[in-house]
Order: structure tokens, then C-alpha cells, then sequence
């Protein structure tokens, strides 16, 4: 899953109109290192951090039915996750930087979500959307002059971008046999004469796969 997402926003970012084709765009931590062999300009997408979307957790179960609507299988929903990156522009000069980060900004704020064109492999199975967000303020346990300190960079104008998307847990439950017959019960109540008293009870499922010149069951014998 991190893999597709690190080339669907590379495919985003290489697609923007506003983004040089000559621009390089990489996967690396900008650390003064990495910083000081950079020969070209590069926009840079710094995956930091990967935690659960805990509120969009759910407990319930899809069900998939087979060409005659019957339930044959179930699987879990799927857990959200939030792949925040650090995008950073780096250039000979500040000015031409800032200029690319504005395009890239733009380019982020268009869509709300990953366009499906882009959406590869499990994440287009899931057939939920990949959500985007920029720029949003950093949760409270998390600071960016941190990242840049962990880094052992100099701090410099980034972009937070975060992507919020759906992982399937890989899960199958195969469901129970389909009814096939109603709900009978038998009474019996000797002395009021009455030696049997059968109650069938016809369930929807049963009916819909009884043959079309079957029988309807009985109401009362």
C-alpha cells in the first residue's frame, strides 16, 4: 500500500501542469547529506509518518452475495491510515523554491482524493477513495521544527501532505448454507382432542430458492 501511494503522488505531482518536466522527485529523507549532493532541482516527498485513522475505525462486515443474492461470503471493513509526508522544493534560490511550492500547492489543493487514474493494484480493489489534505496544522503530539531536528537539517518552507487511505485487513469469511426450508413446529394437546397442530412458517430465503412449480408450504394442518 505505501508503495502505491509514493507513486501515485509522484504520477500526481509529474502530471501538474504547473511542475517542470526536468523537475527530479524523490523519496529521501532531505538530510544535509542528501541536501548536498542534490545537483538538480527536486521536489522531495518525505513519507515521516504512518498512524491509524482511529475515528474511522468500523466493526461491521461487508457481504457479498452470489448471482442469486444469496450471502456467500463476508469481509471485515477495511482500516484507515494517514501517510503523512514532508514535500519540500529545492532549488539555487529561494524565490524560484517558494514558486515551486506554490505550484505544488495548487497542484495538492485540486483534488479532494487520489484520482481513480492514478490508483493501482489493492487500493483500487478496495474501491474506496484515497483522501488528500495540505497543509493542515500538525496533530499536538507532533511539531515540525521536531522532524527537521530529527533530520539534522535547517528548518525551510514544506508542505504537510497527508493521505488518508483505506487498507483491506485481507480477511474472507465464508458464509453459512442457505435455508432452504421454513420453521415447523408440532403440538400436541391430547385432551382437548387435538392430536397434532403443524405451523410452517416460510422464510423469504427458502422461498426464493424453492423450484418456480413447487408447492407453497402449508399454513395449518
Amino acid at each position: 500500500m505505501i508503495g502505491e501511494i509514493d507513486d501515485a503522488i509522484r504520477a500526481l505531482v509529474k502530471a501538474s501542469d504547473g511542475i517542470a518536466a526536468d523537475i527530479d522527485i524523490a523519496l529521501d529523507a532531505p538530510t544535509k547529506d542528501w541536501a548536498a549532493r542534490r545537483n538538480a532541482p527536486t521536489v522531495d516527498l518525505f513519507l515521516y509518518d504512518i498512524r491509524e485513522d482511529t475515528r474511522r475505525r468500523e466493526y461491521g462486515f461487508s457481504e457479498h452475495r452470489d448471482e442469486r443474492g444469496i450471502i456467500v461470503e463476508r469481509t471485515p471493513a477495511p482500516r484507515y491510515f494517514k501517510l503523512s509526508y514532508l514535500v519540500t522544493a529545492w532549488t539555487q534560490r529561494p524565490d524560484d523554491e517558494h514558486r515551486l511550492l506554490d505550484a505544488l500547492l495548487r497542484c495538492f489543493l485540486r483534488y479532494d482524493a487520489i484520482p481513480d487514474s492514478f490508483v493501482i493494484a489493492t487500493l483500487a480493489e478496495t474501491g474506496l477513495p484515497c483522501s488528500i489534505s495540505v497543509a493542515l496544522p500538525p496533530p499536538e503530539d507532533r511539531a515540525f521544527a521536531d522532524v527537521w531536528s530529527s533530520l539534522g537539517g535547517e528548518l525551510k518552507p514544506s508542505l504537510d501532505l497527508v493521505i488518508t487511505a483505506p487498507v483491506a485487513r485481507g480477511l474472507t469469511y465464508a458464509a453459512g448454507p442457505p435455508v432452504t426450508a421454513g420453521v415447523e413446529a408440532q403440538f400436541s394437546a391430547e385432551g382437548l382432542g387435538i392430536d397434532e397442530h403443524v405451523v410452517r412458517a416460510a422464510s423469504a430465503a427458502a422461498s426464493a430458492l424453492a423450484p418456480p412449480d413447487a408447492e407453497p408450504p402449508e399454513a395449518l394442518r
